[in-house]
């Protein structure tokens, strides 16, 4: 609920006094009840000058209320005006507004007069102000005959409006026969009199249609001033002239503007050139939020002048040739206005009491009283009124003592008129405020709880919390004199029940009413300042907490406006979303959250950004020879401040459609001063680049035709090459049309040898790039130049650049060609250098071909393939690098110049050194026995040198995978098979096995074996990850301590078959990884070319491919440069081979591996056990 809350305010104390109001006896806030007794009251009224539509029936207000209900009635011009006597005026019923029905006869200037409005009953008596009825006019403009006006060009002018007296006064504006308004600027502008003033005039201001028109709004009507003629001669000198004012007149002059009234200062100079307008305030600053600049700074106003901005101020017409002041000296004065108006006064019998009415005004306003509209001079005595100037003073009032006054404060610029009532009553309190009224208040702000009241005497207040509670005493709480309760800072624990009481000598009232704290409405997400780029889609987020008990209502806007209505605006839950943005959705956005009891809103700004929009008004100025300004417009920045304008240009006589680059400028410039070439047909275009990009180009300039000139640069690229023995071929890189400067192009070719005396011959080509010279000698130096030329003259003396006519093939081959062989696959050649002379051109350097005839061995006669290499430049040596040991070799030399090869030195023989083999081709393991294996190889397939022996190196493995002793057997070099005896039975073993020249040993190559067990035929451990196993048929009888043993292990095999036999229908895998790492050569691992480890064979049931790893062929052959290929390309795949006892031959295969290290580990046989284990 809305509260007027008094100025004065009392806040109760920390003590023990009850919290009562006693009031003082102006009870201004006190409305008498409309079904008490009262004096009237005016409650509306016409304004004091009435400007009336003669065309329209005439309406004069006057509304009061009052009990009994007041009587009206009227005067006119002071006297009484009596409205039943004249059939067009009616008074209203129950008030005394006059309708005057002009409309139907009658003329409204018959009713124009002062009207003055009474309302009375028993009470007293309220006037109105005095109302001056005026009908409103717009007078024709009086016939005149105007001459046209002729004057020079530059002289000052002047355009009288003089517009006829109308009431209100016209609005004035200049416009043309085609109801155009006229251009207004810093030369031609309207002054306050309407009439219109050129500072100085030029050829464009000759029209005949300069007309004055005058706006009368109270009547829409425009009246129309004849139109003047104006004709400007041109003068073929302009003098140029200081200037001086057209209005006002003289050096000073003065201004008087009342008080509240908009204070307008104008000065208007003419002069050659435009004068420019400057204001101060002598022994001053003009108020800054209170200062306006109207037509051009010709017009200074001030809003809301008061008695302080009376002064001195003073414009200033400044031009190039001078400056001149005129100081107007202004005076504000005051109509009158109040300090402090007369309130009603309401007592009761017996009581004192004061009506004071405070004015003030320049000069200071006479006060005087009226008593029911009389004067007090005259008006009926009263024992307890006494008047003491501004103040009437009462004393011991009856109930006789009720009036109307009526205080009036004049001076020469106006009145003040109003009227205030002494209502003697006695009357019980009563409470105006709706009993058990319900209050609804946000936490933390302030409550206030309404207890109007009226009583005579006046009542006195008490407020109570709760139904028992006693009178509020603490200091949190403020009551004002309209005995409303305030709580400053409401809490949850404010809920509850208040009850106001009033009370004077007559009675008692009371009334309660009801207060309810709720939550703060709060937006815990707030939307966001956002940038944009045009067509984008942007998203703001409002997010709201508020009390369970209200329902929030949520707005956006836009500027403070509605969102527009489009539907790329789309408002869900908590956002707003914004689709394809456009530049016009640039702005502020605010999200609105309206309950019952309060709002909330945040707001967030999007720009939205873009390319800027092309330059445009491109013009052309200061156009000489070789350079012109280019100016221009910059067009919107889309919110991204511009960095700088891109300008090209397009040569329409030589390249038309092509722009090339010519400069650019920083984004503040809008001109730039541009360097021409001669005879170019320029044009120009502007671009306009951002953060976000360039901007299209603009339209393009006018075009500007530069003059012809000698070129000013020659050809580049100048260069002399022949391209047989006896010619010289002259190539440059022309220049383009853009650098001719000129019409017809040319070029002066000069030549000469650079070691002769002979004279340059030269030669003028057309536009061309190339000229051959024929029967020139063989590779000799020329000095060489070429000159560009044109119509209008030569280019600069070009700079001189030095050829040479053509080569031919180098006619010696180079000499002292010898060997130096560094080792097995490297020899180092030399040569002595060719002569300059018979190289006959470019020294390119020297090529060496070389070629292997046959191996030192003479086996194996190869196709002859010839290498070569080349050596740049004047080197007389050179590495031969990846050469074959063990070889025979033949090589020349020769020279290479920019023609080709010279003949070829004589063949130089060398030999390469032995060198360490490859590792054998293959290594398999045939005819596994008890106590022997035999093992087959085939040679190095690279021998490099004779073979001298083989070595074989091996050791057991036990059933720990831990290494055995080494043992180191030499084999002659003409073996590819051995046997090895003697072994321990049914144990698994390691071999290493390489070859070696006189160069030394080379790779290894290794495999592990198995011997067999017993005639059982039982699989050998690892039989999936491809280890060997003999399967030869052995008579257990014949082995007595054996017999024991395998009794004791031979059901334990048969679970285990069992096992393994399910866990290979179930798709099993064979744990290699584990075994490999186990039996790997001591020294080095081998490992899998990605992480180092061995892969995973899968059962052959499994149908997967096999992990990388180390792999066996099926007849045991190890072959090194297939040891990844998987066993189905040996052709196995999930078919395995057999024996003819069925035990499966396994196969496996390891990488080449280093020298093994000796050791003395004891080896053991594995059991049966461990060999199922690894079978599984």
């Amino acid at each position: 609920m809305q509260l007027k809350i008094m100025p004065r305010r009392k806040r109760l104390s920390a003590g023990r006094t009850p919290l009562i109001l006693f009031l003082c006896q102006i009870i201004s806030a006190l409305d008498v009840p409309l079904d008490l007794v009262q004096p009237p009251t005016i409650t509306q009224q016409s304004p004091k000058d009435y400007i009336i539509d003669p065309r329209e029936n005439i309406v004069i207000q006057c509304e009061a209320k009052g009990k009994p209900p007041p009587s009206f009635s009227w005067t006119r011009n002071g006297t009484h005006f009596d409205i039943d006597k004249d059939p067009l005026v009616t008074m209203k019923p129950g008030s005394g507004t006059l309708t005057i029905n002009i409309m139907s006869e009658g003329k409204a200037e018959t009713y124009e007069g002062v009207y003055q409005c009474t309302a009375r009953n028993e009470r007293g008596a309220a006037i109105s102000n005095n109302i001056v009825v005026r009908p409103s006019r717009s007078p024709l403009w009086t016939k005149e005959k105007l001459e046209p006006i002729t004057l020079r060009n530059g002289q000052s002018l002047i355009l009288p409006c003089r517009p006829p007296l109308g009431l209100p006064p016209p609005i004035i504006f200049w416009m043309d026969n085609s109801f155009q308004r006229l251009p207004q600027s810093e030369r031609v502008s309207q002054g306050l009199n309407g009439d219109l003033y050129f500072s100085n005039v030029l050829p464009e201001d000759t029209r005949e249609d300069y007309i004055c028109y005058a706006r009368f709004n109270h009547t829409q009507t425009i009246q129309q001033k004849q139109p003047i003629s104006v004709k400007v001669i041109s003068a073929k000198s302009n003098r140029e002239r200081p200037p001086t004012f057209l209005t006002p007149e003289g050096n000073a002059s003065h201004k008087e503007e009342l008080r509240g009234n908009v204070l307008s200062l104008e000065c208007i100079a003419e002069g050659l050139p435009t004068p420019i307008i400057y204001w101060i305030k002598e022994d001053g600053t003009l108020p800054i939020n209170r200062t306006f600049y109207r037509n051009f700074k010709k017009t200074l106003q001030i809003i809301q002048v008061s008695e302080a901005d009376s002064g001195n101020y003073q414009c200033i017409a400044k031009n190039p040739l001078g400056a001149i002041h005129h100081t107007i000296s202004v005076t504000v004065k005051a109509a009158p206005y109040w300090i402090m108006a007369p309130q009603n006064l309401v007592l009761s019998p017996g009581e004192d009491g004061r009506l004071m009415c405070g004015a003030n005004g320049n000069p200071k306003p006479k006060i005087s009283w009226l008593s029911n509209g009389v004067p007090v001079e005259i008006a009926p005595d009263d024992p307890s009124r006494k008047i003491d100037g501004d103040t009437i003073i009462f004393s011991n009032v009856q109930e006789r003592s009720s009036a109307v006054y009526q205080c009036n404060a004049s001076n020469e610029y106006g009145y003040l008129l109003a009227n205030a009532f002494v209502n003697v009553l006695a009357e019980p309190p009563r409470i105006l405020t709706s009993a058990n009224t319900l209050y609804q208040v946000i936490a933390d702000r302030p409550a206030l709880l309404d207890c109007a009241f009226f009583g005579s005497p006046l009542p006195t207040i008490e407020w109570f919390k709760g139904a028992k509670g006693s009178a509020l005493r603490e200091d949190i709480y403020v009551l004002h004199e309209n005995g409303t309760l305030e709580i400053p800072v409401a809490q949850k624990d404010s809920t509850g029940t208040y009850t106001c009481v009033a009370r004077n000598k007559l009675g008692m009232a009371k009334n309660e009413v009801h207060l309810e704290i709720k939550d703060a409405t709060r937006i815990i997400k707030q939307p966001e300042y956002a940038v944009m780029q045009r067509g984008g889609t942007v998203s703001f987020e409002c997010k709201l907490k508020h009390d369970h008990t209200l329902i929030p209502t949520v707005t956006w806007l836009k500027d403070n406006g509605e969102l527009p209505n489009d539907g790329r605006f789309t408002v869900d839950k908590d956002h707003l979303v914004v689709a394809d943005v456009r530049d016009d959705d640039g702005g502020t956005y605010t999200c609105v959250a309206n309950t019952t009891l309060d709002n909330v809103s945040a707001s967030a700004v999007l720009s939205v950004v873009d390319v800027p929009n092309p330059p445009f008004d491109l013009e052309l100025t200061d156009q000489l020879d070789k350079s012109v300004q280019l100016s221009w417009t910059p067009g919107n920045d889309n919110n991204s401040p511009i960095t700088k304008f891109i300008i090209e240009y397009e040569d329409a006589m030589h390249e038309a459609g092509l722009w090339h680059h010519q400069t650019e400028v920083s984004g503040m410039q809008t001109t730039a001063q541009l360097k021409l070439s001669p005879y170019v047909n320029y044009s120009f275009r502007v671009m306009a680049v951002n953060s976000l990009g360039r901007s299209l180009p603009s339209e393009a300039s006018e075009q500007y035709l530069t003059k012809a000139a000698e070129p000013d640069t020659n050809p580049t690229a100048v260069e002399g090459l022949g391209s047989e023995p006896d010619n010289l071929v002259i190539t440059w890189k022309p220049l383009n049309g853009f650098e001719s400067n000129g019409p017809g192009l040319q070029y002066k070719v000069s030549w000469r040898q650079k070691d002769g005396d002979d004279e340059w011959t030269s030669v003028v080509v057309a536009n061309v790039s190339k000229y051959i010279v024929s029967g020139t000698p063989t590779f000799v130096p020329y000095l060489i130049k070429v000159q560009a030329l044109n119509d209008v003259g030569f280019a600069p003396e070009p700079a001189v650049v030095m050829g040479h006519s053509g080569e031919d093939l180098p006619m010696v081959a180079p000499g002292n060609v010898h060997v130096n062989v560094v080792n097995s696959t490297l020899a180092e050649v030399h040569w002595d250098p060719v002569p300059l002379k018979s190289i006959r051109g470019h020294l390119q350097g020297y090529r060496i071909y070389y070629w292997k005839a046959q191996s030192s061995s003479k086996r194996n006669r190869r196709h002859l393939e010839k290498k070569i290499l080349t050596f740049q430049g004047s080197k007389t040596h050179g590495m031969l690098p990846g050469l074959e040991p063990f070889s025979h070799y033949t090589l020349n030399v020769r020279v290479v110049n920019g023609k080709g090869e010279g003949p070829a030195s004589p063949d130089r023989v060398f030999n390469t050194p032995e060198g360490v083999p490859s590792a054998p081709s293959s290594l398999k393991i045939v005819n596994p026995t008890l106590d022997s294996l035999t093992l087959e190889w085939d040679p190095p397939s690279r021998p490099n040198g004779i073979l001298t022996e083989y070595t074989l190196k091996y050791q057991p493995i036990n059933s720990t995978h831990e290494l055995g002793p080494l043992v180191d057997l030499k084999i002659p070099a003409n073996k590819t098979r051995w046997t090895l005896k003697n072994l321990n039975f049914s144990t698994r073993y390691k071999f290493y096995f390489y070859a070696q020249t006189a160069a030394g040993s080379g790779s290894q190559i290794t495999e592990e074996a198995v011997t067999t067990v017993d005639e059982a035929g039982i699989p050998p451990p690892d039989v999936g990850a491809g280890k060997a196993m003999a399967s030869r048929q052995v008579d257990i009888a014949t082995q007595g301590w054996f017999i024991g043993l395998m009794c004791a292990v031979a059901l334990l095999i048969l679970i285990l078959l069992i096992v393994c036999f399910i866990r290979r229908n179930k798709g099993g895998k064979y744990p290699v990884k584990e075994k490999e790492d186990a039996h790997a050569d001591p020294e080095i691992q081998p490992m899998k070319e990605d992480d180092g480890t061995f892969g995973e064979y899968s059962d052959a049931e499994d149908h997967k491919p096999l992990k990388k790893g180390s792999r066996t062929p099926s007849d045991r052959t190890v072959k090194k440069e297939d040891s990844d290929d998987s066993l189905v390309d040996y052709g196995e795949g999930v078919n395995g081979q057999f024996n003819e006892d069925g035990s499966f031959i396994g196969q496996y295969s390891g990488k080449k591996e280093k020298e093994p290290a000796e050791g003395n580990e004891s080896s053991e046989a594995p059991s049966p056990v461990n060999a199922m284990n690894s079978f599984v």
